[in-house]
């Protein structure tokens, strides 16, 4: 008997993700977090679709807003514009929220210790990402420590990253085979009604799914940038 906590936020890698460990696991919960994000209300929704569709055996929303309030970053900072056509710089791009991964896979342990989960999903991407520095592979074995060392006795939790070491082409073939509802996510970074097709997520996307040779369900205001 598996049980799991998958770290949703409503996006294409996270489904992702969560339609693997539906494969993986017996006993799954739902972990979302409202953080000030520009597409919070979407995003939102889009968990609980994904949460309806899956039926996990609880569907959590967590409400994050002090990572809105200490700012440094363009998803939650009014006043900061999101790039675009930023793709292939160098340096990590405004969009980082900063060491939120790391925030967010505290609250998962400290609910994986109350209801004896052994495993937390995340769906990070390293390979064909915007470089985030927490979403690299070393960042979360290395958390893994810090689980093993921080925990009550006899703890076992373990952290998994099926998507981390795949292109996003690849991501959703996979999804494609798990047969996770694509329609049901949203992975734009402005827009809530429909995805931008400019910002640095949505260009991912798009390229993604026209490598993979179908057409992404949800609605754009513009493709041109593929």
């Amino acid at each position: 008997m598996i049980r799991a906590i998958v770290l949703l936020s409503g996006g294409m890698d996270s489904l992702v993700c969560a339609a693997k460990a539906v494969q993986e696991c017996d006993e799954l919960f739902f972990l979302h977090f409202n953080y000030g994000q520009k597409t919070e209300a979407k995003e939102l929704e889009c968990f609980h679709a994904l949460s309806r569709y899956y039926q996990p055996i609880q569907a959590k929303v967590v409400d994050y807003y002090w990572l809105r309030e200490i700012g440094g970053s363009a998803l939650t900072d009014s006043e900061m514009k999101i790039p675009e056509n930023s793709l292939h710089s160098k340096i990590v791009p405004s969009t980082y929220v900063p060491f939120r991964n790391a925030t967010l896979l505290c609250a998962a342990v400290a609910w994986a210790e109350v209801i004896s989960a052994e495993r937390i999903y995340i769906g990070a991407v390293e390979e064909d990402s915007s470089g985030y520095p927490d979403c690299r592979e070393i960042f979360f074995r290395a958390f893994e420590t810090v689980i093993a060392t921080g925990s009550k006795t006899g703890t076992r939790i373990s952290l998994k990253t099926p998507v981390i070491n795949l292109s996003k082409a690849e991501i959703v073939n996979l999804g494609l085979q798990l047969k996770a509802p694509f329609e049901l996510s949203w992975s734009c970074y402005q827009s809530e009604t429909e995805a931008c097709g400019v910002c640095d997520s949505c260009r991912l996307r798009l390229n993604a799914f026209a490598k993979a040779g179908i057409s992404d369900p949800i609605p754009y205001k513009t493709t041109l940038g593929v």
